[in-house]
């Protein structure tokens, strides 16, 4: 059995962690190390955190090197996996390279996007040492290589085959959860969320919001009456999402999205996919058969008053795209294992 050394976030809801289990159920020795646990812990430690980010963890890079400079010399591991990759610079990547072991990044984000800003400092000074660097976007492929990368491949976005499996039955949804139409998601600063929502709710549509961040929102008077919580994990998350009749699926203009992991789990947990208009979704799934799509709120209005008046057409969306989803194969375990092979070649 090969054994896989694992940074990332092992909070037990991220989706890093689902991915550490993923490679578990593909037969794995995993032993997994969060890099955040390198960081000493204080009364200030909010603050530094704050600091560390804006600052691209550059501040951080000898202690990390230090950390896994021990680490590395007392345990036997077959493959480096680094998930996210913030916290590594390059001084790391070349200390992890004098094992001999194969090194992999897999970064669901947009590092050489510029919207976080210089968060990723670090890891792009680093990102040379990787031998395979697995990509959301096809934008990011050439910006990889650009930046010295030889084996990048471009992957999708999953979900996770067990942590989102829909309930057998829908009665076990708490009735908190259920509504006609549901966005699970945080507010961002200039990406016009709320705005969008709005639109809707003056438009005539009953919106369950979950999520984060709201109370900052300008709108935030009018938006409470929909904000039905905070940030949702696990079961409640699925419950949520397969508890709508329609879920909206919104982008972040910020990260170069043209389609989000909620492209692959609402589809795959069982309800209607109403996101704006790509063309990746689009190459994804058939408008108006597997999934519906927007360009504005306007449309999206229209659409989703169609739909909730006719319930065998919402039905038959919901199933062909769960279908089609399953189809991509674009579960943790089949992207898992999409990435291993290229590592293996």
């Amino acid at each position: 059995m090969k054994t896989i050394l694992y940074f990332g976030d092992l909070s037990k809801a991220s989706n890093s962690f689902y991915r550490l289990k993923t490679l578990e159920r593909l037969g794995y020795k995993v032993k997994g190390i969060d890099p955040k646990e390198f960081i000493p812990k204080n009364k200030f430690s909010f603050l530094a955190d704050k600091i560390h980010y804006r600052t691209g963890y550059v501040l951080l890079q000898n202690r990390m090197h230090q950390k896994v400079s021990k680490l590395i010399d007392t345990i036997d591991f077959d493959l480096i996996w680094v998930n996210s990759g913030e916290f590594f610079g390059a001084k790391v990547l070349q200390k992890l390279k004098t094992k001999g072991k194969k090194i992999v990044l897999y970064n669901n984000d947009d590092p050489t996007g510029g919207r976080d800003g210089n968060r990723f400092i670090s890891l792009l000074k680093g990102i040379p040492y990787y031998d395979v660097c697995a990509v959301m976007r096809d934008i990011n492929v050439n910006e990889y290589k650009q930046l010295g990368v030889k084996n990048v491949i471009r992957v999708y976005m999953s979900y996770d085959e067990i942590v989102h499996h829909p309930f057998e039955k829908t009665n076990d949804i708490d009735a908190k959860f259920k509504s006609d139409i549901v966005f699970v998601g945080t507010w961002m600063k200039n990406e016009h969320r709320d705005e969008f929502l709005l639109k809707l709710i003056e438009g005539g549509l009953n919106i369950s919001i979950w999520g984060g961040r709201w109370e900052k929102s300008p709108n935030w008077n009018i938006i409470s009456k929909y904000h039905k919580g905070k940030h949702l994990e696990g079961r409640d998350y699925v419950a949520a999402i397969q508890g709508a009749k329609i879920c909206l699926g919104m982008l972040s203009k910020g990260n170069r999205d043209l389609y989000t992991s909620r492209s692959v789990e609402i589809p795959y947990i069982g309800a209607v996919f109403c996101a704006e208009r790509t063309v990746t979704h689009e190459k994804m799934y058939i408008d108006k058969e597997e999934a519906v799509f927007w360009s504005n709120p306007e449309e999206c209005i229209k659409i989703c008053k169609e739909l909730l008046d006719n319930k065998e057409l919402l039905e038959s969306i919901k199933e062909k795209g769960r279908e089609k989803v399953k189809k991509l194969k674009v579960g943790n375990e089949d992207v898992c294992r999409e990435i291993l092979m290229a590592i293996d070649n």
